[in-house]
């Protein structure tokens, strides 16, 4: 609320220059305002008493647009693009498609693999999804399941996502307490071990 529209009867008030004026009437307010030729603004109409700005409102807003504009131009658009897999495909067209799908995840796109079964493939579902999880297994680097393999109808689809770094992070903690598990088996079974020549004839 600007100007008029602001139904307060008191306001705590803040200078253009952004020093405190303090508490006063919103008809004080209003005047100090107007003496600036500039707009008296609500911008914390919760606050007890709400908190006025002097500003030009028109400017304020112009910036507020362009640094939204401006953000709005960083964001990434993600997009999620498609790749289709049969369900006996070779090696060397699996590793193509999966380089094509760690090209669209390093560019922070999510990818779709889907599969279609015809007539008696649908005999070879466990297959298709084998042939999914080869293929994931691939890009699993930078790549991570957001949707797993799930049939709709005739079609299977699978979701991959780009990996973020508390995926990484996860992942890490998870081969740190596979290696920690190991070296305690290790560690139990030389304790286990009897050690040679330790039986002596008398």
């Amino acid at each position: 609320m600007i100007n008029d529209r602001i139904r307060a009867k008191e306001v705590r008030l803040i200078d253009s220059d952004g020093s405190q004026l303090g508490i006063m009437s919103i008809e004080e307010a209003r005047a100090i305002a107007e003496e600036q030729n500039l707009d008296l603004v609500n911008i914390s109409p919760n606050a007890a008493p709400p908190v006025c700005k002097i500003m030009d409102y028109g400017k304020y807003r112009y910036e507020q647009q362009k640094k939204e504009k401006e953000a709005r131009k960083k964001q990434k658009v993600v997009e999620v693009k498609e790749i289709r897999l049969g369900i006996f495909t070779e090696e060397h067209d699996l590793i193509t498609k999966a380089n094509r799908a760690l090209k669209f995840l390093g560019a922070g796109d999510k990818v779709k693999v889907s599969m279609r079964f015809r007539g008696r493939e649908m005999g070879y579902v466990n297959k298709g999804r084998e042939t999914m999880m080869r293929f994931y297994d691939v890009v699993s680097e930078i790549g991570t399941i957001e949707k797993h393999p799930t049939m709709e109808g005739r079609n299977m689809s699978m979701t991959l996502a780009p990996k973020t770094e508390k995926d990484r992070e996860k992942e890490q903690k998870e081969r740190n307490q596979i290696e920690k598990r190991k070296e305690v088996e290790q560690n139990g079974e030389m304790q286990n071990e009897v050690p040679s020549g330790s039986d002596e004839e008398i």
